[in-house]
């Protein structure tokens, strides 16, 4: 979730949590949609070839440097995804492609079979179903977990809307999916900033799940995580898998493990290697450029 998207809602919502009747259940709006994560009515999302994202021939450069060079990746729908490489291989920019924030100097990037991602900007792919999460956590530290996963189910294009929202009985039952997914039901009135670094990543996680994406982006999500923390990641996006497609950057082995059942390499903005985790680990490219003997 992008720190603007965020931002873009907060004073909305510090206005509406003063009035806002909490036993109050039902709204015109009604159910789901009110996520930005749903797909717009008439960009229905197509996957009757079996991939639910494709790169193609994607290239961009900055000041003469070739971030990322005729790049072709695809994603099948529900899959978990790991990309890992070194430093500079052009895993952020791949992700700032996807989601709008650059735009290539050649190459085509599709979600599903028929949605032009480069036709959009980033609001606009958000609302198409697709969700990032940034390495640093963004939440709002001064309003409750619960209040934060509101929020960002309330999040509309437009102001009038979200100053109306209302959760519908739907809505609510999500939210409470939601909260045992992510595993801070216990946490739920207690104040965003006073939570670990581990429930503070799960709380953005779950922020993204209350706006239904059907493509979740992940950069390096269990960064800073206890081990007790990451154990608990992994399991997380275990559960998430089949549901949601996954995009996860990392550069934690272990965790890679736990999770992965394909992984892509890149290495100077180009697929080097994919396969399992054994493959990529045992490809002698693989070891010079970024594993190591």
């Amino acid at each position: 979730m992008t720190p603007e998207l965020l931002e873009q809602g907060a004073a909305r919502m510090q206005a509406r949590l003063q009035t806002m009747d909490a036993g109050k259940a039902q709204t015109a709006s009604g159910g789901r949609s009110a996520g930005i994560g749903r797909l717009r009515a008439g960009a229905e999302l197509d996957l009757t070839h079996g991939r639910i994202l494709y790169l193609e021939d994607v290239s961009v450069s900055f000041d003469g440097f070739k971030a990322i060079n005729n790049l072709s990746l695809d994603i099948a729908p529900g899959e978990l995804r790991c990309i890992i490489g070194p430093n500079g291989a052009g895993k952020t920019t791949m992700m700032d492609i996807i989601t709008g924030k650059t735009r290539p100097d050649s190459g085509t990037v599709y979600f599903g079979s028929t949605i032009d991602l480069l036709r959009y900007n980033e609001p606009e792919i958000a609302s198409l179903g697709i969700g990032r999460k940034f390495q640093k956590p963004t939440v709002f530290e001064n309003l409750s977990v619960f209040e934060n996963l509101e929020l960002a189910m309330s999040m509309r294009k437009d102001v009038a809307s979200s100053l109306r929202f209302q959760r519908s009985a739907a809505q609510s039952e999500r939210l409470c999916e939601v909260l045992e997914t992510i595993a801070l039901q216990d946490n739920l009135t207690r104040q965003a900033g006073l939570l670990s670094h581990g429930q503070k990543q799960w709380l953005e996680i779950g922020m993204l799940l209350t706006q239904e994406p059907k493509l979740l982006l992940l950069d390096e999500p269990v960064a800073g995580m206890t081990d007790q923390e990451t154990e608990r990641t992994a399991e997380l996006f275990l559960s998430l898998k089949g549901k949601h497609s996954l995009l996860v950057v990392e550069h934690d082995m272990a965790f890679i493990k736990a999770i992965s059942d394909t992984v892509t390499v890149l290495c100077e903005g180009a697929v080097l290697a994919q396969g399992t985790l054994a493959q990529v680990q045992a490809d002698e490219r693989v070891i010079e450029v970024y594993l190591g003997r």
